[in-house]
């Protein structure tokens, strides 16, 4: 059954791709569907393939371990909307956001090495709330006179705290995900 859904959903997504492709062919016709469209239309239907498939491989680990993640991913998103819709120190133009990339690198990696496992996870998240909580001291102590926007250094610091929270709770999940698993 879950093969069967599992190739219904990525049938369905090569043929929504192969229809973009197809409307280019006729892009004489229309100047309707642009390459770089077409492009970023596939990759959003690829990732939403990604997310069907961790969906399902989520679904096999035990509750803790999806809150934890769950916790986690969130964390990121947020991080990444916050940081790329409004900035966080100071607008979303000033460069010193461009460190807030250290923190899913930091993920990233994480998981990589850990494979997802519990242990892994835990430390990967730790760390991901360590580099969070550096880069607006970092901040201050490269560049003083960066304007810090109309929230100010404790400002700052208070949100960095949120995002510190969010990928501290999600580590502490992941320990005791392994705790349940034992």
């Amino acid at each position: 059954m879950q093969n069967k859904s599992r190739l219904v959903v990525w049938i369905s997504l090569a043929a929504l791709i192969l229809s973009i492709l197809l409307a280019m062919q006729f892009q004489s016709f229309t100047d309707e569907v642009q390459s770089d469209e077409a492009v970023a239309y596939a990759v959003l239907f690829l990732a939403i393939g990604a997310i069907y498939e961790l969906w399902q491989w989520l679904k096999a680990r035990n509750k803790m371990y999806r809150a934890a993640f769950g916790v986690g991913f969130f964390g990121l998103f947020f991080l990444g909307w916050v940081s790329g819709a409004v900035g966080i120190i100071g607008s979303e133009n000033n460069p010193i956001n461009l460190m807030y990339w250290a923190v899913p690198s930091v993920v990233f990696i994480g998981s990589s090495i850990s494979l997802l496992r519990y242990r892994g996870m835990m430390y990967t998240l730790f760390a991901a709330a360590a580099v969070q909580a550096l880069i607006p001291v970092i901040a201050l102590v490269i560049s003083p006179e960066v304007s810090w926007g109309n929230a100010g250094v404790a400002g700052v610091f208070m949100v960095n705290g949120l995002f510190v929270a969010l990928f501290a709770i999600s580590g502490l999940l992941f320990r005791r995900a392994q705790n349940k698993k034992n």
